[in-house]
């Protein structure tokens, strides 16, 4: 199963659940908001444990947010670090 993490969107400022595959290793794509319908560049690299650590950022990058650790079922969602 993908881990879940949960981002804040860089334009409408809705939560969304991105599902990140780390088996490709640190990797950059763009994923459109569930809400907005805006594309989000989203930036995936792995800490040493091998845990995803996501930045997401509008395409003008004037707003960025950077998420850390996968979400299960069990946890609350992650505060954005700035």
């Amino acid at each position: 199963m993908l881990p879940a993490i949960d981002i804040a969107c860089p334009y409408c400022g809705e939560w969304i659940t991105v599902f990140i595959d780390g088996s490709a290793g640190g990797q950059q794509y763009i994923e459109d908001c569930q809400v907005c319908c805006r594309p989000i560049q989203m930036q995936v690299s792995l800490d040493d444990e091998g845990n995803p650590n996501v930045s997401a950022r509008a395409e003008n990058e004037a707003f960025r947010h950077r998420f850390t650790g996968a979400r299960d079922s069990k946890s609350s969602r992650r505060v954005c670090a700035r």
